[in-house]
C-alpha cells in the first residue's frame, strides 16, 4: 500500500508526503475519537495517516502538496481493493481542530500537516461496483 502511495505523481516530483502507520488498537480508538466520521477506525486493523510537508511543495505553488497527497491517498485505496481489502478516506486537512488533535495524538512535528485517515481492513459487506457517472457534468471541447 505504501509503495502504491509513493508511486503517485507529485508536482516537480517533490514527494511532500510522510505516512504514519497505526496498528495499535488504543491509538486507533483515540484517532476515532478525534474525528466525527471515523467510527470504523477501531475495527480496522490498519490506519494510514498521510501527512504533508508543505515546505517540500513545488516552488511557487505552496498548495500543490494537497494535490500530491490526494493522489497518494487514491493510490492507496485502489491498491487496497486490488488486494481484496476495503478502505475508507476520512478527511482531516483543512479542518484545523482535526489537524491539531491528530498532531497531538501521533506526536507529529509542527511543520507537518496531518492530511487524512485511511482506514484499511476487510470490508464488513460486499457491494456491487457502482458508478456515479453523470453525463451532465461532462463537457466536450468547451463548456
Amino acid at each position: 500500500l505504501l509503495q502504491a502511495a509513493m508511486a503517485a505523481p507529485s508536482a516537480g516530483n517533490r514527494k511532500p508526503w510522510h505516512f504514519v502507520v497505526v496498528t495499535d488498537a488504543q491509538t486507533r480508538v483515540e484517532l476515532a475519537a478525534a474525528h466525527p466520521y471515523a467510527r470504523m477506525l477501531p475495527q480496522a486493523p490498519l490506519c494510514l495517516v498521510p501527512c504533508g510537508q508543505p515546505s517540500l511543495a513545488y516552488p511557487g505553488t505552496p498548495d500543490f502538496w494537497v494535490q500530491d497527497l490526494a493522489a497518494a491517498c487514491e493510490n492507496v485505496l485502489l491498491a487496497a481493493v486490488g488486494l481484496g481489502l476495503g478502505g475508507v478516506w476520512c478527511g482531516v486537512y483543512p479542518i484545523a481542530e482535526r489537524v491539531q488533535a491528530i498532531r497531538g495524538i501521533l506526536s507529529i512535528p509542527e511543520d507537518i500537516v496531518t492530511f487524512a485517515f485511511l482506514a484499511i481492513g476487510h470490508p464488513a459487506e460486499q457491494r456491487e461496483p457502482r458508478t456515479q457517472y453523470d453525463a451532465k457534468r461532462v463537457h466536450f471541447e468547451r463548456w
